[in-house]
């Protein structure tokens, strides 16, 4: 089953001779349950695509399907909702909220959805990312890595139909890397969870099912780990 699908995405800035095109005709299909790992160098144009299919960003041709709905039809409101409800993301940068703790970040997507969250559920990706004793910490009482856990578990936190993960590790040591990928690899198994992931580190695109490269704001190619 199809969780994403972009097709023929382009993506471009300026006009004349300042244009730049940062995506040129650029398709992905992800199937529910993958973990796709997208690999480029600074300036491939990765980040943009993720920009893209996560409707952060309109394209400039193209379309987006994630769970079976046009982004390109929907309203900034509708956009916006959308995305609160099937589309988690994780950045480097962990933009947690300095005044909540470590379960009042977690919940805070479907709290602003006006929802309850699911206890059980909430629960559960808490304990599979070893947060449990940290429940009541402010994130300045955490490290690196447990604040990036944090915000893992606050994206699984609504079950969004799609996580999208742009350079989680950036901020982390290569040691703190592994393991918070590992139990971001975990996590998706385990919620069935379909996760794209932009990354630069080619270790880290191993832990992946699939790797796409991109470079010059094309496909240059796509397969199974260690296929490519």
């Amino acid at each position: 089953m199809k969780i994403l699908e972009a097709t023929e995405l382009k993506k471009i800035y300026g006009a004349g001779e300042a244009q730049v095109c940062a995506l040129d005709g650029v398709s992905l299909t992800v199937e529910k349950g993958e973990f796709v790992a997208i690999v480029g160098t600074s300036g491939s144009g990765k980040t943009t695509l993720l920009h893209m299919i996560g409707g952060l960003d309109v394209p400039t041709s193209g379309s987006v399907t994630v769970d079976g709905q046009r982004l390109e039809n929907m309203g900034d409101e509708e956009l916006t909702i959308f995305r609160r409800r099937n589309i988690g993301f994780v950045f480097q940068q962990y933009n947690l909220i300095p005044m909540l703790n470590v379960r009042e970040n977690v919940v805070l997507p479907v709290r602003l959805d006006g929802k309850r969250p699911e206890e059980d559920y909430v629960r559960e990706v808490i304990d599979t990312l070893g947060l449990s004793a940290k429940l009541d910490s402010l994130p300045y009482k955490l490290s690196g890595g447990q604040q990036q856990r944090v915000a893992i578990a606050r994206a699984l936190s609504a079950k969004p139909a799609l996580l999208l993960c742009d350079e989680p590790t950036g901020n982390l040591d290569s040691k703190t890397s592994q393991d918070v990928l590992g139990l971001l690899k975990m996590s998706g198994t385990r919620f069935c969870q379909t996760i794209v992931m932009i990354t630069h580190n080619e270790e880290i695109a191993q832990l992946a099912d699939r790797i796409v490269r991109i470079e010059d704001g094309r496909v240059m190619a796509d397969g199974k780990r260690g296929g490519i």
